[in-house]
């Protein structure tokens, strides 16, 4: 096995899922070319997932996103087999877990993967710290055994001292720092985060996502996180995949979607972004040594907007990039100035 190899930590290969009443039968068409609409007319079966093919890496977070009806959710349940797949194959740590039998499955729920949902998933009868513990609980962990864990990631989100209350007496964004929390006393290597952020009001969706981004520089869990938002998408992701109709349409590195987009359907979801704050560095600059008058210093992982602001909207600015400390390459305003501009799809350049 290549290093490259360990390194991926879910994979996912020809993964199909059709719902109705004969979906094997469905599968032929499926195969033949049939795409979800028709699908749905001649045959009343829905096409959820059409051979759905990516590598989540271990330690980073891939992003799912599409919009209603993409097929991201159904795909999420899949990798713990809360739902059976038509066909295709979901490798963890390279098992087919298609394989295992109901006791592995268990293991799996319980020790390998924790999910966050979207509506918090909290029991109300319980207190903070026994929701936080539940995951040890259900391992038969006592309370006495598993409260020291559950306070120390309870005081870790932001909830030190609310152990005893119960979840009614706690705001939205409070109660999904339990569900966070109750993923991390799991000690799972995965987490599954379905829309886990989608319920909350913006201002403490943003603290959510940076609370996020903290543990996850710190713990290097391997997230799969679901979202219909392409703002929290491109924060969040360090692999993204984008479905639409049940198939992956583009996946890749964000920075590479957005300046390189696949198709006209990915074209239309990245217009309206913010690229000067959302490019960084190290997607438009050029690599070696800068040549000609320096104006300054920029780090590769700075965005485009505070670049913008550093040359005082100057087009005659020449920027060194640095990496760590050192020079790792060079960025002209005028580079910046075409970044901004959104790139045609190569199936939009092909029509033309």
């Amino acid at each position: 096995m290549t290093k490259q190899e360990k390194d991926i930590k879910v994979s996912i290969r020809h993964l199909y899922k059709i719902f109705g009443d004969d979906p094997q039968a469905a599968m032929e068409d499926v195969k033949a070319g049939m795409g979800k609409p028709e699908l749905l007319e001649t045959r009343q079966h829905v096409l959820g997932l059409n051979d759905i093919n990516t590598d989540m890496r271990r330690g980073e977070i891939t992003v799912i996103m599409g919009l209603s009806g993409s097929g991201k959710s159904t795909l999420i349940r899949h990798l713990n087999r809360l739902i059976e797949p038509t066909a295709g194959e979901v490798l963890v740590d390279g098992e087919n877990i298609l394989d295992w039998n109901e006791t592995r499955l268990r293991k799996l729920r319980r020790e390998q993967m924790s999910m966050v949902f979207q509506k918090f998933a909290l029991l109300p009868h319980r207190t903070v710290l026994e929701n936080a513990g539940m995951a040890l609980a259900t391992r038969g962990i006592s309370k006495a055994d598993f409260e020291t864990e559950a306070n120390k990631w309870l005081d870790r989100v932001g909830l030190g001292g609310y152990g005893g209350q119960y979840p009614h007496q706690l705001s939205g964004g409070m109660q999904q720092r339990v569900g966070i929390a109750r993923a991390l006393t799991s000690n799972s290597d995965i987490m599954l985060m379905d829309e886990a952020f989608s319920a909350l009001d913006p201002l403490i969706r943003t603290d959510m996502q940076d609370l996020l981004l903290e543990l996850q520089g710190e713990l290097h869990k391997t997230i799969i996180f679901i979202t219909h938002d392409l703002d929290e998408a491109l924060k969040l992701a360090d692999h993204l995949v984008i479905l639409n109709d049940g198939r992956v349409v583009q996946q890749g590195e964000p920075q590479h979607i957005l300046l390189n987009p696949a198709d006209p359907y990915i074209e239309d979801f990245v217009a309206d972004i913010n690229r000067a704050r959302v490019l960084r560095v190290r997607s438009v600059m050029t690599e070696g040594a800068p040549e000609g008058d320096i104006s300054g210093e920029v780090d590769e992982n700075d965005n485009l907007e505070s670049v913008i602001a550093k040359a005082e909207g100057a087009l005659d600015r020449h920027f060194r990039v640095m990496r760590e400390g050192a020079p790792v390459g060079s960025l002209a305003m005028p580079a910046i100035m075409r970044a901004l501009v959104p790139a045609r799809s190569s199936g939009e350049t092909a029509k033309r």
